[in-house]
């Protein structure tokens, strides 16, 4: 059997793991700070529930991973964390409103393949349901920052809103039930142009005089100024799309986060859900295309999942890990730095090198023991190529004297000290 990895999964071994894992600490700790709970939910669900008209829509269909259990129910890997939530507050009616929440967890989608897009990756969301306001959005929208800030990676936030975007498309002669399959054709225009959307919206069946219409929309420079999208397509829903984006500009501009963001008037995210406003977060330098944190407003979903006439408006934002680690490694700057404090090297005292392990981990210090025999200068090599900072030599005469003589790999220094102030100067 030749042993190799399906397309679209990887394995991660130590060095990388250790960046992903400072990456999902940073994420965690970003989401405790703004006051979002944990959750976990499982990967694998019922297919009609993966498949529900309000969750993916019918581009993820073609994604989703089909299987079937002993008792022949359909079932499939989840594809993202937000249809898995509007579960279970659909099953836990009784969450106190609005509802924070995050998850980090594995997803699964069968689609291409590309740099910082697998078909088994990590998915980071945090949520708000039972919340109107645009200061969700904003709230997300300054998380966004502060992540990036703290990964040292420079990003800025492309927004715009649904009923904007249906409006103005109305407004052009667009009919109703062709306004999905158009929208979904928008939103590939930066990847596939304007020649890329006018073939996929005559293979559509779009009537040849909207798509002019259209065309002469993307190439109008006004659609970034409010005021004259709101004289030029009055209708309710670009009316209220307006106000929308006007109170959180005002939320960003207080923040003075608005500096990183961009106003895409075309933006739609690819999934039916959103119902207001949609976000995609790019690195500035472009040196990977996708996005690398995304989200928006869908107020429909998880009232349709209770089906009791009521609307739990809601706003989320996912991050993807391993789009992110896949930025953060095109740093030259970035080197996994190793997760040991100090490495023991016995010679001739391994008992009393456990022993002196043992101690320091209860102290809290992250110790790794040489047990393989090797000779001493391999094992300080070693040490070396791992990252380690600190080596202790522990042979019959620092047992005998109580003290020990710590090496400081990274500046090429020793110092001798006691073994009860090893943490001393090791942590400090």
């Amino acid at each position: 059997m030749k042993l190799q990895n399906l397309k679209g999964t990887k394995d991660f071994l130590p060095e990388e793991q250790i960046i992903r894992d400072k990456i999902k600490r940073t994420l965690e700790d970003t989401f405790q700070r703004y006051g979002y709970m944990p959750l976990e939910t499982p990967m694998l669900c019922s297919f009609n529930l993966l498949a529900y008209k309000y969750g993916g829509g019918d581009e993820i269909l073609k994604e989703i991973y089909r299987l079937s259990d002993q008792g022949s129910r359909e079932l499939g890997l989840r594809y993202d964390l937000t249809t898995p939530l509007a579960k279970v507050i659909g099953m836990n009616p009784y969450l106190n409103m609005p509802f924070k929440r995050y998850e980090i967890g594995k997803v699964f989608r069968d689609g291409p393949v590309k740099t910082g897009r697998m078909r088994e990756f990590i998915q980071c969301d945090v949520d708000i349901a039972g919340l109107k306001s645009m200061m969700a959005e904003a709230e997300l929208m300054s998380m966004v920052v502060s992540v990036f800030d703290e990964l040292k990676l420079e990003v800025y936030i492309s927004y715009n809103n649904r009923k904007l975007l249906y409006g103005i498309l109305i407004g052009v002669g667009v009919a109703e039930q062709e306004i999905n399959e158009v929208v979904l054709t928008l939103d590939k225009l930066e990847k596939i142009g304007q020649d890329g959307i006018q073939k996929e919206m005559l293979e559509k069946g779009i009537d040849e005089s909207i798509i002019d219409k259209i065309l002469i929309l993307i190439n109008d420079k006004n659609l970034c100024n409010l005021e004259y999208l709101l004289k030029a397509y009055d209708n309710p829903l670009v009316n209220e799309g307006i106000d929308e984006l006007k109170e959180l500009n005002d939320f960003l501009e207080e923040l003075g986060i608005i500096k990183y963001t961009k106003f895409n008037p075309f933006l739609a995210r690819g999934l039916d859900i959103y119902t207001g406003t949609v976000y995609e977060v790019f690195l500035s330098d472009n040196s990977i295309s996708s996005s690398i944190a995304a989200g928006g407003r869908y107020d429909k979903i998880i009232g349709s999942f209770l089906n009791n006439g009521n609307e739990y408006p809601a706003v989320g934002l996912t991050f993807g890990l391993d789009v992110i680690y896949a930025a953060m490694t095109l740093r030259p700057e970035i080197q996994s730095t190793s997760l040991i404090d100090i490495l023991i090297i016995p010679v001739g005292t391994e008992k009393e090198s456990l022993k002196l392990a043992w101690d320091l981990r209860k102290q809290g210090i992250k110790v790794d023991i040489e047990m393989s025999g090797k000779k001493l200068n391999k094992s300080l090599n070693a040490a070396n190529k791992k990252g380690i900072p600190y080596v202790i030599v522990l042979g019959q005469e620092e047992i005998q004297s109580g003290r020990v003589t710590i090496k400081d790999m990274l500046k090429g220094e020793s110092i001798e000290v006691s073994v009860s102030e090893i943490k001393e100067k090791i942590m400090y």
